[in-house]
């Protein structure tokens, strides 16, 4: 069913990596020297680069040496045209692509320009582009429901069918999915938000035991509260919920419906940057070493104690199994 032999040597190079890494550490530690990961050669594409993580990540990883395709949806706009000038200003490689994760002809165009451009290789996909909504699941009507699964879910599998081929004939390559600490934690009256990071989570590991084999790796970022745009996104689409919901509807859930599409969210005093610092050190982890994932948050990650038993109890279930090398890869 599976190569055992690219498994046990996917575990040779993760540990030969890790020595490497901690070689690396200790001397820049010695020097007194915080080091900055090197991502020169790396082509990252990111999606939802208009604003958020993945404006200031596609900023960070093309000072970080990397060839970034920033995507972004409704070309032309000004975000595009800020982040050409700086990349022109900085002399940064960043080429921005049109891309509205919702449409199978974006998504197979823009993947298509991007590998075009990259020699035909792409490094690492960041699935990004993300949306939300407030508000009880029963005031979730269909259009709002269609649109955040749309974008959220379904979104990320457009992309991820449209890079894998191509990271599967180089044998190796890096799916970066942003799920949420929502995607393993559950605060009332956020509507299909969790529902769809739930998703997203589960998507990332299957995808990992189904690639790991062919040198793939995927990892799931889980962000806290942050002050990105999505919030200030989300008190627009929630209002526009809100105005086409019944008053009986909305009465029926007056605590959870009272502040839909009030604005704010996120944690003031945390630093977005986080996200991105985080992600170019695992994309400059070597091959065999990277995290299937990484809970983000200067105080509060309650998904670690879930992300734990979680790998406990898979590994207990599969371990053993014919699926066990799979599983391990990922998990040990």
């Amino acid at each position: 069913m599976t190569d055992k032999l690219n498994i046990n040597r996917r575990h040779l190079i993760a540990g030969a990596g890790i020595a490497a890494t901690a070689a690396v550490a200790a001397k820049a530690q010695a020097q007194g020297e915080a080091s900055q990961p090197d991502l020169g050669g790396k082509s990252i594409l990111i999606t939802g680069t208009s604003s958020g993580f993945g404006r200031l990540g596609a900023e960070h990883y093309a000072r970080l040496g990397a060839k970034v395709f920033a995507t972004m949806r409704n070309l032309p706009r000004p975000e595009a045209d800020e982040l050409t000038a700086l990349a022109d200003q900085e002399n940064l490689d960043i080429t921005v692509i049109e891309i509205d994760v919702t449409k199978d002809d974006q998504v197979e165009t823009g993947v298509a320009k991007a590998l075009s451009a990259a020699d035909g290789k792409l490094d690492v996909l960041i699935n990004n582009a993300g949306i939300a909504f407030a508000g009880p699941i029963e005031v979730q009507d269909l259009e709002a429901t269609q649109l955040i699964f749309d974008t959220n879910v379904f979104g990320p599998q457009r992309m991820i069918r449209a890079v894998l081929p191509s990271m599967r004939s180089a044998g190796s390559g890096h799916i970066i999915n942003i799920t949420s600490q929502l995607g393993r934690v559950i605060i009332p009256g956020i509507g299909q938000y969790s529902p769809t990071k739930f998703a997203l989570e589960a998507l990332s590991e299957q995808l990992a035991y189904e690639t790991v084999s062919q040198g793939i790796e995927v990892t799931a970022i889980q962000p806290g509260g942050y002050p990105t745009e999505i919030w200030e996104n989300q008190s627009t689409l929630s209002a526009a919920l809100k105005t086409r919901s019944s008053q009986k509807l909305l009465d029926a859930y007056p605590q959870l419906t009272a502040n839909m599409g009030a604005s704010g969210g996120g944690t003031s005093d945390t630093d977005p940057m986080d996200i991105p610092h985080a992600i170019a050190e695992i994309i400059a982890m070597p091959a065999g070493t990277k995290p299937l994932r990484r809970a983000l948050h200067p105080v509060a990650r309650p998904q670690e104690a879930i992300n734990a038993v979680s790998a406990k109890q898979q590994l207990a279930m599969l371990g053993d199994s014919p699926y066990g090398p799979l599983v391990k890869a990922v998990l040990d």
